[in-house]
């Protein structure tokens, strides 16, 4: 991975180019009158997840489960008394 410094000038005149350095994993210290006061790094990505990506580690919900009314019996469980 590359570093470098460049002034506040080299970067606002030469910033798409900075960018592609930093997207291919360089990265840039931005300085004024010398002094370093920002850095341009590579962003990390977030592994995005897919549906379906828990499929097969849970055993299915029948449609029994989900669509039939509570017993008296589970609706008292529910309600606490």
């Amino acid at each position: 991975m590359s570093s470098r410094i460049v002034n506040v000038h080299e970067a606002k005149t030469h910033l798409s180019r900075l960018l592609e350095e930093v997207e291919h994993g360089g990265e840039i210290t931005i300085a004024r009158a010398g002094v370093p006061c920002a850095k341009l790094v590579p962003l990390v990505k977030s592994a995005r997840r897919e549906i379906g990506f828990l499929e097969g580690l849970m055993p299915p919900i029948p449609d029994s489960a989900m669509f039939e009314p509570m017993s008296d019996e589970e609706l008292a469980d529910w309600d606490g008394a």
